[in-house]
């Protein structure tokens, strides 16, 4: 069993890597008015082909222009991708603008890269932010741990998103992903069928919110990936 879930992690990683080699870069440059619609559909094969299935719970508010999920791994931002048909605005770390295939579809996508190591990296954030809503007409995703958990607990959120939202007086919706490391598993390299839920929590308008806004997403996230736990045992 074990030495299967290895092959299907090698075949994930196959599937992944071909699909945006070879479908997805070629298409947004070629289709730049279309990257929205190329990235939902073939997210949405990459799942098909590695045997995963979504379930979502709640529904996207269309008012929200910022929204927080917590990370695993790469599934988070397929199955995110896939389950929405509109074209998000990530922001990443710089680092992976550089790497092969994914940093060619980060800057094809138009995404926000963001300079942990940099001070001005901060300011850099807000421009781009304030440029998304004001130029671009799109909603930003982002990842508030700003790496990946290797377990049920939520990582102290970066004070990146919080800045921006209260400079910006934007509307944030929390998203919880939970099954996604059991799909395929970046740890221990290992990959499974199964099903990511993707749960959309109340979204919170930081222009009328009290003090404490960000820290009580946080904690609504993790209650929810806490009950998901315990009571049908879905691990994030």
């Amino acid at each position: 069993m074990k030495t299967f879930a290895k092959i299907r992690f090698y075949w994930g990683a196959f599937v992944i890597s071909a699909v945006v080699a070879l479908g997805m870069i070629p298409l947004i440059y070629l289709f730049p008015r279309h990257k929205g619609t190329i990235m939902h559909k073939l997210n949405r094969l990459i799942l098909f082909l590695i045997g995963a299935r979504i379930e979502k719970v709640g529904e996207r508010d269309p008012e929200a222009d910022l929204f927080l999920m917590n990370h695993q791994g790469i599934i988070d931002i397929i199955t995110m991708e896939a389950v929405e048909n509109t074209h998000w605005r990530w922001v990443a770390k710089k680092e992976l603008f550089d790497t092969p295939w994914f940093g060619h579809l980060l800057k094809g996508g138009d995404m926000i890269s963001v300079d942990r190591e940099n001070k001005a990296g901060l300011v850099k954030l807000y421009k781009d932010a304030q440029e998304t809503l004001e130029k671009k007409d799109r909603a930003i995703a982002i990842f508030p741990e700003g790496t990946r958990s290797a377990d049920q607990h939520l990582l102290p959120f970066k004070p990146g998103p919080r800045f921006i939202a209260q400079k910006l007086g934007m509307k944030v919706q929390p998203v919880v992903i939970v099954g996604s490391k059991w799909v395929l598993n970046e740890h221990n390299r290992t990959a499974h069928n199964g099903t990511v839920k993707v749960i959309y929590l109340p979204t919170v308008d930081v222009s009328k919110a009290p003090k404490d806004w960000y820290d009580q997403i946080a904690r609504d996230m993790q209650a929810v990936i806490d009950r998901e736990n315990e009571t049908h045992g879905i691990q994030r």
